[in-house]
């Protein structure tokens, strides 16, 4: 297996595993959003995703990161949002090689920090995390505002 950057060629195997992975957290199955969604990020620059690739071609797992930035700190953050691998290939380490590139691009482009956020229930993530390097930050208080205009 090999852990590379996605490009446009890989959407169509992409769009799966990340429906996939929305409807793991609940999300209504919709992969031709989906695919606008990747395929904006992609042509956009707007992410960086990397990707599992296994010996057959096909993907068994994806990370996706966002940058955004640190006033404070002068820096560039990564915002690891999305770590997905198929049921049938978890506990063969493919999470932490996808974490671990993550962290090779956080070093790369001289980031203060990899980031992420998870719920108080995902126990695999939970024990992944900190195994990885990741410290639990209960210093701030997380909050969220929903717009309204995206209920309706």
């Amino acid at each position: 297996m090999i852990i590379r950057t996605a490009g446009i060629e890989d959407i169509d195997q992409l769009e799966f595993l990340f429906d996939e992975y929305r409807s793991f957290y609940g999300k209504k199955t919709d992969r031709n959003k989906g695919r606008k969604f990747l395929t904006s990020r992609i042509e956009n620059n707007e992410s960086e995703i990397y990707i599992c690739e296994l010996k057959d071609k096909t993907l068994a797992g994806f990370v996706q990161l966002y940058p955004y930035f640190s006033s404070t700190n002068l820096k560039r953050l990564w915002m690891l949002n999305d770590l997905f691998v198929k049921p049938l290939h978890r506990g063969k380490g493919i999470s932490v090689e996808l974490i671990e590139r993550a962290q090779k691009l956080a070093k790369e482009t001289n980031a203060h920090a990899l980031m992420l956020e998870t719920g108080k229930d995902n126990n695999i993530g939970n024990k992944l995390y900190p195994k990885t390097g990741f410290k639990l930050y209960g210093d701030v208080n997380f909050y969220e505002w929903l717009n309204p205009e995206n209920s309706k």
